[in-house]
């Protein structure tokens, strides 16, 4: 049985983080809030309980898992080989939603890292997920709270969807700030990498770190997983997904209009409600609200009648940048620049 915890994340009640601690701290498993996505976790030195992740989520075991700390004096825990610049940076850039490849202290299971020598961590900027690391007395493993390769959780009704009387507890904790995952950086070579574009964007943080490598398969599977969302496809509906190249290409949509539905701003929405059905995502003024509802629209369309999701294109800056990374998983690279591509798909 799963125990629901209702928790404020204002004023966390204390008495129900203890209760998921416990659950922690015995090796079970818990589902609990960031500010990024919803995260399954269970104590990153358990190997056993870690293992329950990858059976749970039906994981690779070769797509290593996240290790959540919510203090910098844990860090030489799970890492190694961590320079004083590195630290000034997380000092500043910790709590918030950015992850990053360190050099691994060996003390965390090979189930975590997936054999790396790697381990890729981050600090949560969340009060119910940094009291609850807090009272578990441990840093937490965990991946984003969704079935592998499916989107990823915002609400905790996703939560329940995917993992009622499969995990020993599910903290609500509402909705989830941003409604993207992390960005992961890179800093275990000579320069910093980014791995995945995510809540925190690139721009930001080159103030603090300088140049970012960004590789050209940054928006496509790579052969290996160094960090969470490189190796599989993510982030997909069931449903076919495609993004279009040209958003004028959404205003001539009539002649397909009983078969899809687009998922796009209120802008284009104005445009085109009445002559094709639309999911609205928000607007284009405000980017951190269309990321917050992309991966509850995704889920929403395996619900509706319709063979196909058409989604509107977004600038690749800023948080546009992990807007278009994860509709270009989500749809495989499935690109159409014209309608008769598109009729393809139908």
């Amino acid at each position: 049985m799963t125990i629901r915890l209702t928790i404020n994340q204002v004023n966390p009640e204390m008495e129900r983080i203890n209760e998921a601690a416990a659950i922690i701290r015995s090796g079970g498993i818990v589902v609990f809030p960031t500010e990024t996505v919803y995260g399954i976790g269970a104590d990153a030195f358990n190997a056993d309980a870690c293992g329950k992740i990858f059976k749970v989520k039906e994981r690779p075991a070769d797509n290593p898992l996240m290790v959540h700390i919510s203090k910098l004096g844990q860090l030489d825990d799970v890492a190694s080989d961590v320079t004083d610049e590195f630290m000034s940076a997380a000092k500043i850039l910790w709590p918030g939603p950015v992850t990053f490849i360190l050099k691994r202290n060996k003390k965390v299971p090979d189930v975590v890292t997936a054999k790396l020598d790697t381990v890729a961590v981050r600090m949560p900027a969340h009060p119910i997920a940094l009291r609850l690391i807090d009272a578990s007395g441990t840093a937490i493993a965990a991946p984003s709270a969704n079935i592998s390769k499916k989107p990823s959780a915002t609400r905790a009704e996703h939560v329940m969807s995917d993992f009622d009387g499969k995990v020993d507890a599910i903290i609500d904790g509402g909705h989830s700030a941003f409604g993207l995952e992390s960005t992961i950086i890179d800093m275990s070579k000579e320069r910093p990498v980014l791995l995945r574009p995510g809540a925190f964007t690139i721009e930001e943080l080159e103030k603090y770190l300088g140049t970012i490598t960004i590789p050209e398969y940054i928006d496509r599977e790579s052969e290996s997983a160094v960090a969470p969302g490189m190796k599989y496809r993510h982030y997909a509906p069931d449903k076919k997904l495609v993004v279009v190249s040209d958003n004028s290409m959404l205003l001539k949509l009539g002649s397909v209009k009983d078969k899809i539905i687009v998922l796009c701003s209120d802008e284009i929405a104005d445009k085109i409600d009445g002559k094709v059905r639309t999911l609205r995502l928000g607007s284009e003024g405000n980017l951190y609200e269309i990321a917050k509802n992309l991966f509850d629209a995704f889920r929403k369309i395996d619900r509706m009648d319709v063979e196909l999701a058409v989604v509107q294109s977004f600038p690749r800056r800023g948080i546009g940048l992990a807007i278009m990374n994860r509709i270009l998983k989500a749809s495989d690279s499935s690109e159409v620049g014209s309608i008769e591509e598109l009729r393809k798909y139908l």
